[in-house]
């Protein structure tokens, strides 16, 4: 299932202006498909398309579960020591509290959701993320990594890492 980019990366605000939703975080390609501010903040969802080898770096959500489905491609998660590898279809929930790593581990262009509940990642995303403006993925700086370290702890989330490693057992 695809989805165009029309349909849901752009959103009318109140002001009848368009706004991004889709972000680039950390190498990540992120959209925002609903925030707290459209379920209650009762969770967030999100799609994220992952070219082949892009990998979180090592982190924990301390206030939400991240729920993980693979719609089409291949995810590996890494919780601590263990390793699950999610194909089309397969789903995986990685709960509050737990270092963990996401990466694109098959060919091509991974696409997947992520379910986090309560709300929180979307905030993340959002306030972290550089907007997508349809070019190539900006360059991660040291910048992008102060101002993703700030807005993750505001949110309760923890970057254990760099992108490239894998967490701590």
């Amino acid at each position: 299932m695809t989805t165009t980019r029309e349909n849901h990366e752009k959103t009318e605000g109140s002001d009848g202006r368009k706004a991004t939703r889709t972000f680039w975080l950390l190498g990540n390609r992120l959209t925002v498909l609903a925030d707290h501010t459209e379920t209650g903040g009762r969770y967030d969802l999100i799609e994220g398309r992952k070219a082949a080898g892009d990998q979180t770096p090592p982190h924990r959500h301390t206030r939400y579960d991240e729920r993980l489905y693979v719609v089409d491609g291949e995810l590996t998660v890494w919780v601590g020591k263990r390793k699950v590898v999610l194909h089309d279809g397969e789903t995986f929930r990685i709960p509050a509290g737990t270092a963990h790593v996401v990466a694109a581990t098959g060919e091509g262009i991974t696409n997947g959701l992520v379910i986090a509940s309560p709300s929180g990642f979307a905030r993340l995303i959002q306030e972290a993320g550089t907007p997508d403006t349809g070019a190539a993925p900006p360059e991660l700086t040291p910048a992008d990594l102060e101002r993703a370290n700030s807005v993750a702890a505001k949110v309760g989330d923890e970057i254990l890492g760099p992108p490239g490693a894998l967490p701590e057992a």
